[in-house]
Formats: C-alpha cells, sequence, structure tokens
C-alpha cells in the first residue's frame, strides 16, 4: 500500500500502481469526469501513469492552469496527427502549449498553407478526437529513439534526440501518430471538444535565422463547445482593441522600414501619454527617496561580459559597435543594471549613505526575431522604467514594502483592479543551481513572504522559479477583458554586487557587499501602453489622456471664438485643440469620437454671445451649455479627484 496526502493534508491509502485517475474515480465519478492531469510530488503527471510510492497529488481540472496546459498539449499532438494525414511528408518541430492554446513549428515542404486551410485542419482533428484514441507514454532508450524518428526522416526530432540523455526519453502515442515528448498528456483525444486553427506565422528553427524558416500554426480547444464561442466573442473584442489599430487611429505611434522593424517612432500625441506616464511615476519616486539617472544607450563590451549580460543576450543582441581604435568595441545596452553598478562604485560608500536608489527612464536594445516582432508588446529597442536599490540585508524586507506600495498606487490609478502575484523560491533541493550564501538567500526569502503577508497580499510560492541571482516576486493583471499580463517586478540580486565588486563601509568599519533589487512597474514604456491602449479601449483616464478637450466651431467665423477659449483652457494646463476643419459639425463629431477625446466644446453663435460653451462627453452625448470658466472649473475638479485618488497612497510616506 502507498500513502496518497491531498491538499488539505488530508491521506488515504491506495494499492501501489494506483493512477491519479483511479484515485479521483474512488472519490466522486464526477470528479474524474472532469479531471485532466495530477500534481504528483510538484511535478505534473498523466492521470494514467501508475503512482509506485507515498506521494503528494492534487489532481487538475480545466480551471488549473496546469490542467488547461495538459489538455492543450495534447491538442497540438492532436493538429500533429491531423497534418500527418493531411500531409504525409510533414516534418514536426515542436509543439507546446502556450498561455492561450498551442502551436506547432512543421516544415510542409512544398505545400503552401493559408487561412483556407484551416477548416480542414479542424475537422481532421474534430474526426480524430471523436475517434477515443488513448494518448500512450512510453519510456525508450535513445538508440531505440533515434532509429524511431530517422527511419522517418524526422531530421527535427533526431536533433533533439541527439541532445538528450538516454534513460530519460519518452514518446506518446495516438492512433498513427507518435512524438518525441515529455508530456503531460490527456488519457484519450475525446476530451477534446471543441476546436480553433487561429493563425499561421514563420518560426526559424530553434530561433536561428541561419536555419530554415517553419510554418508555426496556433490553434485553441476546449472541452465544451460553449468556451469555444465565448473564447471568440473574446477573440473579437481583443479585436477591437488590437493596441496597433487604436494607436493608428489616435496617432500614438507609428513604425517605418526606413528607421528598421521594431523600432517605434513615438508621435506627438503618443510622446504626450508617454511623458505623463513618465512624470507620473517620477512624482511618486521622488517621495519615496529615489534618485533619477542617465547612462548612455552604449557601453563597452566588456561591461557586459563582466555583468554577464553578454553571455545572456550576446546573440539576442546587436553586433558590437567598432571604433577606428584597434580592439575597441561597443554594444547598444541591453540592460541598464551594469551602468547603475558603475554609477554605485563611482564613489566610496558607507552603511550610512544605503539604501542607494536609482531610478532611468533608460532605452535598452535586443535584436529579436523579425517573426516575433509585433507592435509594442514585442520590440526591439524598448525604455524601461528601471530602479536599482542597494541596500544591506536587513533593509530588504521594508525596500520591498515601498516597492509595493509604488506598484498599488500604479494599479490603482489606472484601475488594474484584478491581479495575482507570484513569489519565486531557489529549489531547497537543488542549492547548486544558485549564487550567495544560505543565509543570504534565507534573509532574501523570509523578507518578501513576511512583505506580502504585511500588506495582506495573497501571493503565490513557486519553488525552483528563482532567478540564479536571487528570489523575486512577480505581478500580473487582468484586463477589462480578462487577459492575464505580467506588470511589475522586484528582483533581489546577489549577482551583480558581486560581479562589480560592489562595496560599501559598514558599521564595523568593514567592507560588505550591498544586495541590489532590481524594480520596474512599468516593465517597459511601450508593452505597458499597449496593455492600457488595450486595457481601456482607447479611452485613458481624463488626466492622462493626451488630448482633453477638442473644441468644434460649427462655422468658421467662430474660429477667432475657439482659439480664445483654447488659450484660457490651456492657461489652466488642461490639453485642447480646435477642429476647424471646414466640415458639417456631425462630421466633427462623428470624427472626434472616434479619436475617444473625453470632452467636446461645440460654438457657434449662441454660446459666444454668453461666453459659453455647448459640451458633449464621450460615451454620454450632449451635457448643455455652461459659462467656460465653470467648465473649466468641473474638468480640473475631475482631474484633481483622480490623482488625488493616488496620491492619497503617499500620505503616510
Amino acid at each position: 500500500m502507498i500513502k496518497i496526502t491531498f491538499p488539505d493534508n488530508s491521506s488515504r491509502e491506495f494499492s501501489e500502481g494506483t493512477t491519479a485517475m483511479q484515485i479521483a474515480e474512488s472519490i466522486s465519478p464526477r470528479l474524474a469526469q472532469d479531471v485532466l492531469a495530477a500534481e504528483v510530488n510538484e511535478e505534473i503527471w498523466d492521470l494514467t501513469r501508475p503512482i509506485n510510492s507515498d506521494a503528494t497529488v492534487r489532481l487538475l481540472k480545466w480551471d488549473d492552469e496546469e490542467g488547461k496546459h495538459a489538455f492543450w498539449h495534447s491538442s497540438a499532438h492532436l493538429m500533429a496527427e491531423a497534418l500527418q494525414e493531411l500531409y504525409p511528408d510533414t516534418k514536426f518541430g515542436i509543439g507546446p502549449a502556450v498561455e492561450n492554446g498551442f502551436y506547432y513549428d512543421v516544415d510542409l515542404g512544398d505545400v503552401t498553407l493559408t487561412d483556407a486551410d484551416f477548416s480542414k485542419i479542424e475537422a481532421k482533428m474534430t474526426e480524430l478526437a471523436a475517434k477515443k484514441e488513448e494518448i500512450k507514454r512510453r519510456d525508450i532508450a535513445k538508440p531505440d529513439a533515434m532509429k524511431l524518428f530517422g527511419d522517418r526522416g524526422e531530421v527535427y526530432k533526431t536533433e533533439l534526440i541527439g541532445e538528450l540523455e538516454d534513460g530519460h526519453i519518452t514518446t506518446y502515442t495516438q492512433g498513427n501518430f507518435t512524438d518525441l515528448c515529455r508530456g503531460p498528456h490527456l488519457p484519450d483525444t475525446s476530451y477534446i471538444k471543441a476546436i480553433k486553427i487561429t493563425s499561421i506565422a514563420g518560426a526559424y528553427w530553434r530561433g536561428d535565422d541561419k536555419r530554415k524558416q517553419l510554418v508555426r500554426i496556433y490553434g485553441i480547444t476546449f472541452p465544451k463547445k460553449k468556451l469555444l464561442d465565448e473564447y471568440i466573442v473574446l477573440m473579437e473584442e481583443a479585436k477591437k482593441r488590437d493596441h496597433r489599430k487604436i494607436g493608428r487611429e489616435l496617432e500614438l505611434f507609428t513604425f517605418s522600414q526606413s528607421v528598421g522593424a521594431g523600432l517605434p517612432l513615438w508621435l506627438p500625441r503618443g510622446t504626450q501619454l508617454r511623458l505623463k506616464l513618465e512624470d507620473f511615476l517620477k512624482r511618486i519616486q521622488k517621495k519615496y527617496g529615489y534618485q533619477q539617472v542617465i547612462t548612455p544607450h552604449i557601453g563597452g563590451k566588456q561591461l557586459y561580459v563582466t555583468s554577464g549580460h553578454y553571455e545572456k543576450y550576446g546573440k539576442d543582441s546587436f553586433q558590437p559597435i567598432h571604433t577606428p581604435q584597434e580592439g575597441e568595441e561597443f554594444l547598444l545596452k541591453p540592460m541598464n543594471c551594469p551602468h547603475h553598478c558603475e554609477i554605485f562604485k563611482s564613489f566610496p560608500r558607507s552603511y550610512k549613505d544605503l539604501p542607494l536608489r536609482f531610478a532611468e527612464f533608460g532605452t535598452v536594445y535586443r535584436y529579436e526575431q523579425s517573426g516575433e516582432l509585433h507592435g509594442l508588446t514585442r520590440v526591439r529597442g524598448f525604455t524601461q522604467d528601471d530602479a536599482h536599490l542597494f541596500c544591506r540585508p536587513e533593509q530588504i524586507k521594508d525596500e520591498f514594502l515601498k516597492v509595493m506600495d509604488i506598484i498599488f498606487i500604479i494599479f490603482k490609478a489606472l484601475d488594474f483592479d484584478k491581479f495575482e502575484a507570484q513569489i519565486s523560491l531557489r529549489d531547497p533541493n537543488n542549492k547548486e543551481k544558485y549564487i550567495g550564501s544560505d543565509e543570504n538567500w534565507e534573509k532574501a526569502e523570509r523578507a518578501i513572504i513576511e512583505a506580502c503577508k504585511e500588506k495582506g497580499l495573497p501571493a503565490r510560492i513557486e519553488l525552483g522559479e528563482a532567478a540564479f541571482y536571487g528570489p523575486k516576486l512577480d505581478f500580473m493583471i487582468k484586463d477589462a477583458i480578462g487577459r492575464r499580463w505580467q506588470l511589475g517586478t522586484i528582483q533581489v540580486d546577489y549577482n551583480l554586487p558581486e560581479r562589480f565588486e560592489l562595496e560599501y563601509t559598514g558599521e564595523d568599519n568593514r567592507k560588505h557587499r550591498p544586495v541590489m533589487i532590481h524594480r520596474a512597474p512599468f516593465g517597459s514604456m511601450e508593452r505597458f501602453v499597449a496593455v492600457l491602449i488595450e486595457h481601456t479601449a482607447g479611452k485613458f483616464p481624463l488626466w492622462l489622456t493626451p488630448d482633453q478637450v477638442v473644441i468644434l466651431p460649427i462655422g468658421e467665423k467662430f474660429n477667432d471664438y475657439a482659439y480664445k477659449i483654447a488659450r484660457e483652457l490651456e492657461e489652466k494646463d488642461i490639453s485642447v485643440i480646435v477642429d476647424d476643419r471646414n466640415e458639417k459639425v456631425g462630421r466633427k463629431i462623428r470624427d472626434n469620437e472616434l479619436k475617444r477625446i473625453p470632452y467636446m466644446l461645440i460654438v457657434g453663435e449662441k454660446e459666444q454671445e454668453n461666453n459659453e460653451v455647448s459640451v458633449r462627453k464621450q460615451g454620454e452625448g450632449d451635457k448643455g451649455s455652461i459659462k467656460i470658466t465653470t467648465f473649466a472649473a468641473q474638468i480640473l475638479d475631475e482631474i484633481d479627484e483622480m490623482i488625488n485618488k493616488w496620491k492619497k497612497e503617499t500620505t503616510d510616506i
């Protein structure tokens, strides 16, 4: 007999070799219908895999991320099986589950796949799923695996097998399709009830642009058709909110092939939006004792060799810049941290100086593959709202609490009211993967956990997810239509202070290493603006929107009055534009509604005579005529109310 312990710490005995499916059936037939995979001793297993020793078991359903992962991983295999039947010469790369569905990278040979083929693939997948094909796991020796896939001409699979260790290779088979895979998977294909192929793209094999470009086919599946229908509605709404579409409509940013792919150009309105965000964060940071710094866009190659960034990002960086001086090389900076370390080193530091908080809106560069570039969310040049805090080990917790304050202020001000937090700790059974002493790790991990408890922040703890240099806290927000985005990260780092030999003089008059905290509430300005656009559908808070008011004269003879009003509003720091086009006022109203400007002021003869404006509010229609001084006061009160919503959060600093 073996002892199975459940998440509520209850336990039961089962026969050795019992499967998670059998455990589910013993609890409830309904549970057995809903369960998709199992977490066994913190590893995700197939439901049909025998458990041969005492274990902790968590049964995973559709609502669990790990359950969805197993479902979509199996769906990737189902799609591959369908492709094999439809296009027998297909060679397969990799086919993982992703956050929303799955993809498979395939070499289709001479076949050209288009959107018109999606329905054919979906139909074949539906046909195969209905056969209820059992998905069987098999341990296989490396030579046997090489022969199995080599005989089929699977060059991509044999390349992967060549890098695997014998004794740790498994395959999964369903019907006539066998794939190299670690799993886990569903028991059979019948669980997959609703199928949608969503898109195709190009992807270089293993991300190397010198290798063959494969076809990446994306899809998503569900256990019920109702869930697919809901997803399709959500995707239609997502299309309406696409930041690339809205960014073009609102004239926020653009791209130019002459400038280069993945290098955004911020237009005047987008620049105003971005500067308001930067000013917003700068004002908060000032109250928290941050000092603004500015560093160059390039640095000597050795700087990034020392930091380890060249090793990590070298392949994803632009090529070194060679100067006329022999042997001199520079890189476009991939990260701001090394520069901030050098600022710390520029003067002798004492324990009395700490914590030091250096902040910078610093632009960094990564050479992302062209096929992976996507609007503002994946670019080659982006600006991080970076800050690096240098502190003593005993100060980590207080600094964490203060950074969390800043992140909460941002979330509240921008109505990101649904978010989750994850604490990533090191693997206690594999400490050699990490640098730093046990004492420092324990202090840092305890500080993060205690900081979350003090804030009353529920946070999921993930062992083994820490960076090699220290533990971290990540925030994932849900936008207005329920999509998850990672925004905000706080990381503890013992690595860079060691690499750069950073020191401060302690109370004992000896030299000590500071601890470094990396912090980026926005992450990158580009990605954050993209998320904000899609969250708000381009209807920004009044204090943030680039154009708060547009004035619409109903004829040319009222243009002077319109500009007089504009000057009065601008003197009160209200951003305003005048639409003096020779168009009917109805056309102007429609056009400016699309620009999502919060207030429209319509002026004609009556308004001019009474020194008034006729007010329309975005999405609410006519609000009547009022004096311009009254309108200005109302606007300022509305902006002040919004700003005070987050200002109150800083009063106890």
